[in-house]
């Protein structure tokens, strides 16, 4: 998509921005994410050695462990997760994961989710904001 805006459902509020890391196949973050580095560590992953912090990290839901949540507030205090999370499918671990940073830190990724389409439309490197309403705005 170059430029434009996507409405979504706020799942955890918040702002954030960066460029587009866009993951075709689900991510557990247990496991699958380096919280001391943001990277994906996980070897069967197809974006294994990828950074996701700082960026809007758009994945279809994550996969796995219920612990996937702490690993996300892990990195959150550590300052390595990403600025925004973006889903497809509805995904309460992440979101718990969110929730509980901003309840602890007062700071969190914003967790939104799309519809299909619209997710899909969301392409790798661009840049994009997502605001406390839940628009994913791309730059274009």
């Amino acid at each position: 998509m170059s430029g434009g805006e996507l409405r979504g459902r706020v799942l955890v509020g918040g702002a954030g921005a960066g460029p587009v890391l866009r993951l075709e196949a689900p991510l557990s973050f247990w496991g699958g994410v380096d919280p001391a580095t943001g990277r994906i560590i996980d070897r069967r992953h197809p974006r294994c050695g990828e950074s996701v912090s700082g960026r809007v990290l758009v994945m279809p839901y994550g996969r796995g462990s219920s612990s996937s949540s702490s690993v996300l507030l892990e990195g959150v205090r550590l300052g390595t997760a990403p600025a925004a999370v973006v889903l497809r499918e509805l995904d309460g671990i992440l979101a718990l994961g969110a929730a509980v940073a901003r309840e602890l830190y007062e700071q969190s990724p914003p967790v939104v989710l799309l519809a299909p389409a619209d997710w899909e439309a969301v392409r790798e490197g661009d840049e994009a904001s997502v605001d406390v309403s839940g628009c994913l705005r791309i730059a274009g």
